[in-house]
């Protein structure tokens, strides 16, 4: 099915990893492109592009202060934020036909996975120490540590897997369903549909983002978790 769908980057090469990374880099273009509207004109009272940021880096701030805290929320602000703006821009670019979801490419959450991953358990051994990181790992009881430390392994490694498949399920299947209906009814059965696709981009941004919080607050505030 995906070979018949037209796509604008496919004219160019029907390559596949050309045209994952020339809708990757469409996604990035926009985000900066939004960044740039929203600082380039800055007012006491925000309208337009800079009401609307203003108004999602709030609401993920808030999210950010539920889960890991004031003073720790605005300071990965801009890593949660950046993550948010940048998924949901790829997940919308997948619903414009003659476009491809980025998040619809394995690759591209696999990467996000492990970017992701990388960086809290960074957070978590610079805030803590390596010692006191890891040994968080072995669990409260320390005569049952030979089980509790390889099972939290597999845990966070299973992370990566469960964060890229989900994206990549959910808009790959959006994308597909999306495809399937625009063969079937091409002007006035796709209008619902549309609605749908967009509220399911919204919300695996909003998934990303607030894991990513969650994955952040249980490397750094070991204390508090135990």
């Amino acid at each position: 099915m995906e070979e018949r769908l037209f796509l604008f980057f496919g004219t160019i090469s029907h390559n596949h990893e050309f045209v994952y990374l020339a809708h990757m880099l469409f996604a990035t273009l926009i985000v900066i492109f939004l960044a740039r509207m929203t600082v380039t004109s800055m007012r006491l009272v925000p309208t337009g592009v800079q009401n609307v940021m203003e108004a999602f880096l709030t609401g993920v701030l808030a999210m950010g202060r539920d889960t890991i805290g004031k003073e720790d929320a605005r300071k990965y602000l801009p890593l949660v934020a950046t993550l948010g703006l940048f998924v949901v821009v790829s997940n919308f670019i997948g619903i414009v036909p003659g476009f491809e979801s980025p998040s619809s490419f394995l690759d591209f959450t696999l990467a996000l996975a492990i970017s992701i991953f990388v960086y809290y358990n960074f957070e978590g051994i610079r805030r803590n120490g390596v010692v006191k990181y890891f040994g968080h790992f072995m669990g409260p009881v320390w005569w049952l540590s030979w089980l509790m430390f390889p099972i939290e392994i597999i845990s966070h490694i299973s992370r990566i897997i469960s964060l890229s498949f989900r994206l990549f399920g959910n808009i790959k299947g959006d994308d597909l369903f999306l495809a399937v209906v625009l063969m079937l009814a091409p002007w006035f059965a796709p209008l619902p549909a549309f609605a749908l696709l967009t509220f399911s981009g919204v919300l695996q941004a909003f998934i990303i983002m607030i894991l990513t919080y969650v994955y952040l607050a249980g490397a750094t505030h070991i204390s508090e978790e135990h």
